[in-house]
């Protein structure tokens, strides 16, 4: 079973000290939040962080592209890009858990379907106990438009 997490007061017990976490990453000032939360709330000093990003489509790299000029084909330039930028996020994620104190196993996760479906797919697939996300992602609208990661985590759990 999957839990969210909330703030522990002394009175209650700590997490085991075995107990898979996953933190989710992704740069906005809520996932710095949630890393801060995570590291003073859990028992343990270890567990996995998680940046899930999303590749670009299609046509957003045929809006881009000049087949006159026979380059490299846009969507792998964009594609490369966007790589490229969840690396550096998940490592700015890293360094920050690391200055917390926290040892985290960084994993880098591309979007098949969805990001919550993503994040649970992973949650799963290291048997987490427990899943720390911020509240608000990097983008205010997307949260809007696509509906919210955290909430849908929330939803769909077990």
């Amino acid at each position: 079973m999957t839990r969210m997490l909330q703030s522990r007061h002394e009175s209650e017990p700590e997490l085991e000290q075995d107990m898979p976490i996953l933190i989710c990453y992704d740069g906005s000032p809520s996932a710095k939040r949630a890393v801060s939360v995570a590291r003073a709330t859990i028992a343990d000093d270890h567990a996995v962080l998680l940046h899930v990003w999303e590749p670009p489509v299609a046509f957003l790299a045929d809006a881009f592209s000049d087949p006159g000029l026979g380059l490299e084909p846009p969507l792998k330039v964009l594609e490369q890009s966007a790589v490229n930028r969840a690396q550096a996020i998940a490592t700015e994620g890293h360094e920050l858990a690391r200055n917390d104190g926290l040892t985290v196993e960084v994993r880098v996760e591309r979007d098949e379907t969805s990001a919550w479906r993503t994040i649970l797919d992973v949650a799963d697939e290291i048997e987490a106990e427990l899943i720390v996300v911020g509240t608000r992602g990097r983008i205010a609208v997307q949260s809007d438009l696509l509906g919210s990661v955290s909430g849908a985590i929330v939803h769909h759990s077990r």
